[in-house]
């Protein structure tokens, strides 16, 4: 299987707004900018929603049909290792190899000392087109990349030939997952990660490394992004210096992780990705809910009173919540507003705090990041939720659309100076 040079994780919570986040990629391939929808929910997300991963197969397969999507797509196993690939087995087409939990593990001595061996051939300075300096190679460094990675990449290798056994050589995309290690990894580490993941013999088509700053779900960027911005194009410098020079596919390109709401690194990855006429997967999962959380909001009374009840609920379970998520979230609880200040509210102040637009000044990221995370409340009204999601479609559909085409598609695939004349 292929990926599109773009493609956008658009994750679902609630199986509900397939038709339209396929509308906003429809939007972008009448500007000739064509992106893969990957449809991504994690074993997590799943048990807390209490779906399955053949109802995320159900949501894509039904709302390509409606759309009349002609285009390739793929539903993706998100975040998973061999005790939870079982159940996406049948459904996915797309693998996302967590291995956080194996870096730092230390390798069996011979493979590492294997591994260090195979790339003694590049000791000294390497020059790679696209960064400035070259990079130093020592024996410290092969040292780190084996004692810090080598037990990861042997984890995807399990993982990627448990699944190729299971449904076929060529039948689903591979991405390897790092981006919830404890430390960034520099591009001088990605570049023999890579050589480690050639050697194991994964045709892995994206890589989700940590970057540097914090990535923070449903707000922008915590960090500086002139240091981003150069990690980001020496890591594009890196991945096709990597795919011509080991067993790797052509086609390898970067996975963004909690990508969604980065406003202020898409201009920096758009000419980036320009640059080196590159590709790149974003996931934008949570960033659906959120925008039918609006829709809620906006539409007055039940619906308003259901956003609200959800809020009420999030701040009385804060800790409960939180919990899964405080590797991702950064809350300041000072700055929550109280259930009786969010009583008052009418729809359209609601959705103000909540949509992610700093020039507004009702707009609040603390209350945005808690209702991030407070999903399970809405999953906990069951029948009572989707209904309303159902009867207010047409604002819930607005929204959403609206949010990943001008938002996120535009200034990260179409570039600044065409956003800017379609606002």
């Amino acid at each position: 299987m292929t990926l599109n040079s773009y493609s956008l994780g658009i994750g679902d919570r609630f199986g509900q707004e397939g038709r339209s986040q396929l509308r906003a990629l429809q939007l972008g391939a009448e500007l000739g900018v064509h992106v893969t929808p990957v449809w991504n929910k994690s074993n997590r997300e799943h048990i807390i929603i209490g779906s399955s991963p053949v109802d995320t197969r159900r949501e894509a397969d039904e709302a390509v049909s409606a759309a009349a999507w002609y285009a390739p797509y793929c539903v993706d196993a998100d975040h998973i290792g061999l005790a939870t690939v079982g159940r996406f087995l049948e459904s996915s087409d797309f693998f996302t190899i967590d291995v956080a939990d194996y870096i730092g593990a230390t390798p069996d001595t011979e493979a590492a000392a294997s591994y260090v061996r195979a790339m003694e051939r590049f000791l000294g300075d390497l020059s790679i087109a696209g960064i400035p300096a070259p990079i130093r190679v020592d024996r410290s460094l092969l040292d780190k990349v084996a004692r810090r990675y080598l037990s990861a990449v042997r984890a995807a290798g399990e993982v990627y030939r448990y699944v190729e056994r299971e449904r076929g050589a060529g039948t689903f995309v591979t991405e390897i997952s790092l981006d919830e290690a404890d430390e960034p990894q520099t591009p001088a580490e990605l570049l023999f990660i890579l050589a480690a993941i050639s050697l194991e013999r994964v045709p892995v088509q994206t890589i989700a490394p940590k970057f540097s700053g914090a990535f923070l779900k449903g707000v922008d960027y915590v960090g500086d992004v002139s240091r981003f911005a150069r990690e980001f194009e020496e890591d594009l410098a890196v991945i096709a210096f990597a795919a011509k020079t080991f067993d790797l596919r052509r086609d390898l390109k970067l996975s963004v992780h909690s990508g969604s709401d980065k406003f202020s690194l898409y201009p920096e990855m758009h000419r980036a990705l320009r640059k080196f006429n590159a590709g790149l997967h974003l996931k934008t999962a949570g960033t659906t809910w959120l925008e039918e959380l609006l829709g809620l909001a906006e539409a007055g009374g039940e619906g308003l009173r259901a956003a609200r009840h959800i809020y009420a609920e999030s701040l009385r379970r804060y800790e409960e919540l939180c919990k899964p998520y405080l590797s991702v979230i950064s809350i300041d609880q000072f700055k929550l507003p109280s259930v009786k200040e969010v009583e008052a509210w009418n729809g359209l102040e609601y959705a103000a705090a909540l949509r992610h637009d700093c020039s507004d000044r009702m707009y609040n990221r603390d209350f945005r990041q808690l209702l991030h995370v407070g999903y399970k409340v809405a999953a906990e009204m069951g029948p009572r939720f989707i209904s309303l999601l159902q009867e207010h479609r047409s604002v819930i559909e607005r929204n959403v659309t609206e949010n990943l085409y001008r938002r996120h598609l535009l200034p990260l695939f179409v570039g600044e100076k065409h956003h800017q004349n379609l606002r």
